[in-house]
């Protein structure tokens, strides 16, 4: 049975990983590119962005501590960069305010033009983005491979992806269900949240390098 310390560590996981991704925030990104699509078009693309999102958050969760060793990247050092760059997010999330760490203006603007938009800039950089990714690495190198631990980062991964994908494939509906000034309000206490997650990510990241400078 898992003990309260595991149960902590599977909501924050599920929580870091959701605010990070943003489902709701994508929304309108994903009506904008995919304006001049029908329905069922629609619904294929946000199925294919989705489940890319899932594969690529999963692998990059699984394979993290080989690609530290690849590139001979210490996890303080990751922890420490992917705290700045989730605080950078969370910034531009309590302005309410798109963040050009997930993709620019320049970027979505090009993707509108395209036919097949599901795998960029959906699924990458818009939900599996650099955020995403630094997030889900980090969890599994603090879970170690412990059963409970490893299991809820992956299911944090799915959980979050298929809400992703609800969203997207009812988005002209939930663009009505949710105006503007509900998505800010949303966007603004996820970003607040978000930053107290980037911090304690800089903090353990310190916390971690600090025998080594010795």
């Amino acid at each position: 049975m898992p003990d309260s310390a595991d149960l902590q560590f599977a909501v924050v996981a599920l929580s870091a990983v959701f605010f990070v991704v943003d489902p709701i925030a994508n929304v309108p990104i994903f009506l904008s590119i995919t304006a001049g699509d029908s329905k069922l078009v629609r619904r294929r693309i946000a199925y294919q962005a989705a489940l890319a999102a899932w594969i690529t958050l999963s692998v990059f969760a699984v394979a993290g501590g080989l690609i530290f060793q690849a590139f001979g990247i210490s996890l303080g050092a990751f922890k420490i960069a992917g705290g700045i760059m989730l605080l950078l997010m969370a910034i531009d999330m309590m302005r309410a305010q798109p963040s050009p760490t997930r993709s620019t203006a320049a970027e979505e603007a090009e993707s509108a033009g395209r036919t097949d938009v599901a795998i960029v800039p959906m699924a990458i950089p818009m939900l599996a983005g650099p955020g995403a990714i630094a997030t889900v690495m980090v969890f599994m190198s603090k879970a170690a491979w412990q059963p409970f631990k490893t299991g809820a980062v992956l299911a944090a991964i799915a959980l979050t992806c298929g809400v992703a994908w609800l969203f997207m494939r009812s988005a002209a509906g939930a663009e009505r269900f949710l105006p503007k000034t509900i998505v800010h309000a949303l966007e603004r206490v996820m970003g607040l949240l978000l930053a107290a997650v980037a911090v304690e990510f800089v903090v353990g990241g310190i916390r971690d390098l600090l025998p080594t400078m010795r």
